[in-house]
């Protein structure tokens, strides 16, 4: 039955997507398969970055890393941060996993939807979670003010953002965070989550970690394996005041971080030009995928400032379905969101990707609505009848309340396009 000979079953097991190497072992040698599910930079590393890792690949491996106390000032350096407002780690969610450990003492106010440990953590820990449910109907945009209510009404100790918000791509002005910060300034931690924020390009500046720092209780998080490109190294840092961070800190393992991260952060200075033209091609990309994406009927398309798209699949349509459809039969890995609180199966999260790619998954959702949904495939339907578009939010000019931000950041497959032309 199935053309990539995949056994779907593989993605049915456990509440998390199935990985890449689960797919890659059950299809086998040979198969190729698009990722539209792991949101990472497709253009970052570039190939001749990769090579350097490649030459170096021995004695990576074969010899320990600097202390993760080295390691984290040289990123510091790198980024033009102060070391002693940095903690480096394993990984966003090691990061995570010790605010909860040390910071959270008995409850946290968290919107859904959004990235799943920010609601699994501290309930596996018996912490309360307030859910604050973001509205369909809203684009599920936060509305930081009705937040700060639900916070004060539920007596909320801790309250966490994610800015750029996963699964919805929505972004928050940095004016409108600092000011969130500022009115919370009395709790126990205000944690702002900037996994996704560099693909953002709504602003020249749009993270608080330069204020987060100079503020009494906030934290901002950081994941170099999302911007980088290179998840499988998981590293992640946060920056907070000297007390916040040197407390995480004090509290990591001595060699957290292994060689290949180290090395990553030792190239980044060298390649900050290369980084950048990245977010550049993916900007491109991302606004090519949601005209795309807004063809096929009935799909709505959220916008999004992230390098994912969140859609709603058309009434009719299954989310764990087309989900299998298209791995089974194109080789396609896509994000269905029905485990995620506040969402269903009706939605997906798709990463954004190359046009080559982006055609050979429209083309795979036509032929799944053609086959099982009797939609006409190739339906050229005008895009303001293919599904609902929200509007994108204006976002007025740069505020007064900014800190000074550093000086640095750092074979075609073309079936749709011939057939639509």
């Amino acid at each position: 039955m199935a053309r990539t000979g995949i056994d779907t079953s593989i993605l049915h097991k456990g509440a998390h997507s199935a990985s890449y190497f689960d797919l890659a072992r059950a299809a086998g040698e040979g198969a190729e398969i698009v990722d539209f599910c792991i949101p990472c930079n497709p253009y970052f590393p570039t190939p001749e970055m990769f090579d350097e890792l490649t030459r170096d690949l021995k004695s990576i491996l074969k010899y320990y890393p600097s202390d993760s106390a080295t390691i984290t000032k040289k990123l510091a350096s790198v980024l033009g941060l102060h070391p002693q407002t940095v903690a480096m780690a394993n990984g966003s969610t090691e990061l995570i996993t010790w605010i909860d450990h040390l910071l959270v003492k008995e409850s946290l106010a968290i919107p859904i939807p959004t990235f799943g440990r920010w609601t699994d953590q501290p309930l596996e820990t018996g912490k309360r979670v307030d859910m604050f449910p973001l509205q369909e109907r809203d684009g599920f945009r936060l509305d930081l003010e009705e937040y700060v209510e639900f916070i004060r009404e539920r007596k909320s100790r801790v309250a966490v953002i994610c800015n750029v918000n996963n699964p919805d791509g929505n972004y928050l002005p940095r004016r409108d965070v600092i000011r969130f910060m500022d009115a919370l300034s009395d709790l126990d931690l205000v944690v702002v989550d900037e996994s996704f924020i560099d693909f953002s390009d709504a602003e020249r500046y749009p993270s608080v970690g330069p204020d987060a720092v100079i503020r009494p209780n906030a934290v901002v998080l950081k994941s170099l394996g999302k911007n980088f490109g290179l998840h499988g190294i998981r590293f992640g840092y946060l920056l907070a005041n000297p007390a916040i961070a040197g407390k995480i800190a004090k509290m990591l393992p001595k060699w957290n971080l292994n060689s290949l991260a180290e090395k990553v952060v030792h190239m980044i200075s060298d390649h900050e030009m290369e980084y950048e033209e990245s977010l550049r091609l993916l900007s491109r990309d991302r606004r090519s995928m949601a005209r795309e994406l807004s063809r096929v009927p009935g799909l709505t398309v959220f916008p999004s400032q992230g390098n994912f798209f969140l859609v709603k699949l058309p009434t009719e349509w299954s989310g764990v379905a087309l989900r299998d459809y298209l791995v089974a039969n194109h080789g396609i890995m896509t994000r269905e969101c029905g485990n995620k609180l506040g969402m269903t199966s009706q939605f997906m999260r798709l990463v954004v990707r190359p046009s080559a790619d982006v055609d050979r998954l429209v083309d795979g959702m036509m032929e799944y609505a053609q086959r099982f949904h009797n939609r006409s495939i190739y339906d050229t339907e005008p895009l303001e009848q293919a599904g609902r578009r929200w509007a994108d939010t204006a976002y007025e000019e740069q505020a007064d309340n900014l800190a000074p931000y550093p000086g640095h950041r750092t074979g075609e497959y073309t079936a749709r396009r011939a057939a639509v032309s």
